[in-house]
């Protein structure tokens, strides 16, 4: 296995016996689609500190949560060295799970069909294998207890998810403070400002005001996040409809309630999907021997060992609100 950052999509082995196999071409291109069409929905997962999966070492992995030192203020004095310092580091143990799915096709749709049907198979596969292990990490995160409840229209405070209704809307005045608060507990900007994971409904309400600056006008499309609209406040905003919601029912009142996190670096890690996180299996007509004596089916799926855990609670605070869209289902 390949445990460096960078992407070797040949490191998704393709599990196929019998003489039907994949060239190594084709199973390049079914590793590259799922990929693709999974990293979009990856929302959540872009900003944790990654760890690739341990080969040979258990279902733990370690991420590590670094102490700052604090300030040195004792003078030097001329001609002596002082006694080293030492990194404070602590060890945040989390177990990985495994999730998958596959779908059958079978001998009479692959040749009679007008569509390339593995090939859309895989690209619906990829899809699902993004959204879920999105939403792994989604919830894991959104279990923080920094969390910032959005105030009435009147200005009335809310101190509870059921106390929110259809005026506590994300404001800038909201998020300016969320950002004082990663501030304050000397959270670490990416680059020169927070992140914010917000859905479409609520970013909505935000890019209403004045102050909303486009991405186009700050920073290039390759140093440009995924799923990123713009920036206000000290924080650049991905939208997702994976972002947190609780619906009407869930959160105990008449509107449902938005998640929108923002985010300091370290706050959280997550396992890589690359570097054998997320494997293609594709499996062709007459894979699998005997077990298919009549050539009648082939497969195509995914599986992957996911984790995420929160190292640094409070460098990410959680805004809970309702939104102009004031009814949604929970995800």
């Amino acid at each position: 296995m390949n445990t460096k950052y960078t992407m070797n999509l040949k490191v998704f082995d393709t599990m196929t016996t019998g003489t039907e196999t994949l060239s190594a071409e084709m199973k390049t291109f079914y590793d590259s689609v799922l990929l693709d069409n999974a990293k979009p929905n990856l929302v959540h997962d872009q900003f944790g500190q990654k760890r690739p999966i341990p080969k040979g070492k258990g279902k733990t992995v370690e991420f590590r949560k670094y102490k700052k030192l604090p300030k040195a203020l004792t003078p030097l004095t001329e001609g002596v060295t002082p006694d080293p310092n030492s990194l404070a580091v602590t060890t945040v143990t989390a177990t990985v799970k495994q999730y998958g799915d596959w779908i059958s096709l079978s001998d009479v749709l692959i040749l009679t069909a007008i569509d390339n049907n593995l090939s859309e198979a895989v690209i619906l596969l990829g899809s699902q294998s993004g959204r879920t292990l999105d939403t792994v990490t989604r919830e894991v995160i959104n279990a923080g207890t920094n969390v910032l409840y959005a105030p009435k229209g009147d200005g009335t405070p809310v101190t509870t998810r059921a106390g929110l209704d259809s005026t506590c809307l994300v404001s800038v005045p909201l998020i300016m403070k969320a950002a004082a608060i990663l501030k304050g507990a000397d959270a670490v900007p990416y680059d020169r400002d927070y992140v914010g994971v917000i859905h479409p409904f609520v970013a909505y309400d935000l890019m209403m005001d004045e102050k909303w600056e486009e991405w186009n006008k700050y920073t290039a499309p390759e140093n440009m996040y995924n799923g990123e609209v713009g920036r206000i406040g000290g924080v650049r905003f991905v939208t997702s409809t994976e972002a947190k919601i609780w619906a009407q029912a869930a959160a105990g009142n008449t509107v449902s309630v938005f998640s929108t996190l923002i985010i300091g670096k370290n706050a959280y890690g997550v396992t890589d999907v690359e570097g054998g996180g997320l494997r293609t299996i594709v499996k062709q007509l007459g894979s699998a021997g005997t077990g298919d004596p009549l050539d009648q089916r082939a497969s195509a799926g995914w599986k992957a060992l996911k984790t995420a855990e929160i190292l640094c609670d409070e460098y990410m605070v959680r805004i809970e609100s309702s939104s102009s869209f004031s009814t949604a289902d929970s995800n």
